[in-house]
């Protein structure tokens, strides 16, 4: 039986346009949230995550406004991250078609949030994003505020606590692999993976679906990426792109059945 990954896409938005960076630095303009969403919609993806990583920093809530029409445009399942500081917003998001809505931040400082978003949605729908970043002593500290925070916490403890707290899957994030192309980190997916019994989705440095394989053989559910999809060729140009139903089944889900 051939075993099915998802294989999710992930948008950030910033000041309305969408951009990619290099470990959560060097930012690069790469098109509007809305196109993006549509060839994403034509190449028939699993999943997509929609990041707003200005919002927490600016002070702002969710431009509820602009989700509400991304959402309408998107065919696929939809994950928004963003400035969610109440369940009144969780309760719009859904309403939109938010399948899913994303806490970083928040599930620091508001972590009886992820407790009422699943009472109300359900856990499936409360995904907690943990961006980590080794410290110069080389040990992983959880970092907020779109990487510019430094809460000190161990990311496999955090992790234990937001799933107690509620939460129905982790985004793991590698601050230090972001948007380089190097691979994942996979100490940081197996060492959080195993630690908890919800779903890991793998984020930060994949180049090629064989990066996606190594990250599922050491305990991510799903595999993310950005720049992979957003980028092409050696001098990266833009291009949104997706591997196609063969290239993934040949290359991984034949893999690993």
């Amino acid at each position: 039986m051939v075993r099915r990954i998802r294989v999710i896409p992930v948008l950030l938005i910033q000041k309305g346009g969408l951009v990619k960076s290099i470990r959560f630095k060097n930012y690069k303009y790469v098109g509007d949230p809305i196109n993006a969403v549509r060839i994403f919609n034509d190449k028939e993806v699993d999943e997509l995550v929609i990041l707003d990583i200005s919002a927490t920093v600016e002070k702002r809530p969710p431009d509820l406004e602009k989700i509400k029409i991304i959402s309408g445009e998107a065919f696929m399942p939809l994950a928004y991250g963003g400035g969610i500081t109440t369940l009144e917003q969780i309760k719009r998001l859904i309403s939109f078609g938010v399948e899913k809505v994303v806490l970083n931040s928040s599930a620091i400082i508001h972590p009886e949030l992820i407790k009422k978003g699943a009472d109300w949605v359900g856990s499936q729908s409360m995904v907690i994003s943990i961006d980590v970043k080794k410290n110069i002593w080389g040990k992983y500290k959880v970092h907020t505020h779109n990487g510019n925070k430094n809460t000190g916490l161990d990311p496999v403890e955090f992790a234990k606590r937001v799933e107690k707290f509620g939460a129905g899957e982790i985004f793991l994030n590698s601050i230090d692999n972001d948007g380089t192309f190097k691979g994942f980190d996979l100490h940081l997916i197996k060492a959080v993976s195993s630690s908890v019994s919800v779903p890991v989705v793998s984020l930060g440095g994949a180049a090629d679906i064989n990066d996606f394989y190594k990250a599922i053989q050491n305990g991510a559910s799903a595999v993310a990426a950005g720049s992979m999809f957003v980028f092409q060729g050696p001098h990266k140009a833009v291009l949104i792109n997706y591997p196609t139903p063969k290239n993934l089944k040949e290359n991984l889900f034949n893999k690993l059945s």
